[in-house]
């Protein structure tokens, strides 16, 4: 398959050179979960990103990475505690929408490297992560609406004060900065797949929640790209915001309508641009499923041991959807913890 589709990079070489020198990091967990398994579905393997880096979420990996890179590149220099990597850093404001786990990563990276951070939440974000995100010394920016509405005044805001928009989103005209969010991503994807060439236990089906669709493209796209055997991929989104199912039909991004979901990180009613046109080619399949599928998927992680939302637990809820023979090998992703 040609990967001309994919306008990101699938190699996980750059931001696991970053995370070499990082404390915080270490794979997280994978590996066949009993309880799960004993649901009747198949043999059910989980990716735990339930404590990934001290921020709960697999979205650590993105908009930290993305500052790094970016700092980087506008100071010329590699080592990000140099006089000249801290002073560029000093002088950059980066601003962003975000459902939560975004707003953490982006926040912790600014702090980290000595920049600022503006982070656009809308009123239907829980109290939890605007404290979470102040916090890290972040400023909150709250705005009415849903995500829709702080996507556009993050835009707005940026344009006004030449501040650094770095949203995981994207558009005709602004890629780059996504881009590299996903790049970040592909770390969850290479750890699986180290792990899998040593044990030879790979799935043979993958399910990937999406809201604009980041993750998914950017797990979609390296296993495409890098794993030995070749699972059949499946993106599970909301039923009320089901942007990336109706898309694909469609041929060409479509806004999704619907009532606001209980899986709040996921509830994004249109695609990014650079995960659409991926996961177009990359995706075998694309389902929705309910609130209450994604509160049942909920239940069965606590009692397996694993506290997530109903974000977090979409991709179990796809699975169970999918009515998968009893010898099927699945992997799902808990994206989230509990306080999510």
């Amino acid at each position: 398959m040609s990967d001309t589709h994919r306008r990101f990079r699938v190699s996980p070489d750059r931001p696991l050179a970053l995370l070499a020198s990082c404390p915080a990091y270490a794979a997280t967990p994978l590996g066949e979960n009993a309880a799960l398994s004993a649901l009747g579905h198949g043999h059910v393997l989980l990716k735990d990103e339930t404590a990934r880096m001290r921020l709960g979420s697999f979205k650590a990996l993105g908009g930290t990475y993305a500052i790094v890179q970016m700092i980087q590149d506008a100071s010329g220099a590699t080592d990000l505690l140099s006089d000249a990597a801290r002073a560029t850093a000093a002088g950059m404001t980066f601003i962003t929408a975000s459902a939560g786990n975004h707003g953490l990563s982006v926040g912790a990276g600014a702090r980290i490297f000595g920049a600022q951070a503006r982070i656009v939440l809308d009123s239907t974000v829980p109290a939890s992560f605007a404290a979470r995100i102040t916090a890290m010394g972040a400023e909150v920016i709250r705005v009415p609406g849903g995500y829709a509405d702080a996507v556009a005044h993050a835009i707005r805001t940026a344009n006004d004060n030449d501040w650094l928009l770095l949203a995981d989103g994207s558009w005709p005209g602004y890629e780059a900065r996504p881009a590299l969010i996903m790049e970040g991503y592909t770390v969850l994807a290479e750890e699986c797949r180290q792990q899998f060439a040593t044990t030879g236990d790979w799935p043979t089906h993958v399910f990937l929640q999406a809201g604009v669709g980041g993750l998914a493209a950017a797990v979609a796209g390296h296993i495409r790209a890098f794993w030995d055997v070749q699972p059949v991929i499946t993106v599970v989104e909301p039923d009320r915001a089901p942007c990336l199912k109706l898309s694909a039909a469609a041929g060409h991004p479509v806004t999704a309508t619907g009532a606001q979901s209980n899986m709040g990180r996921l509830d994004c009613k249109d695609v990014s641009l650079l995960a659409f046109d991926a996961l177009r080619l990359d995706a075998d399949h694309f389902v929705s499923i309910t609130d209450a599928q994604a509160e049942a998927a909920v239940a069965l992680f606590a009692q397996a041991g694993v506290a997530t939302t109903p974000s977090g637990a979409a991709s179990l809820a796809g699975m169970i959807a999918a009515g998968l023979p009893v010898q099927a090998r699945s992997l799902v992703i808990a994206t989230e913890g509990a306080s999510g």
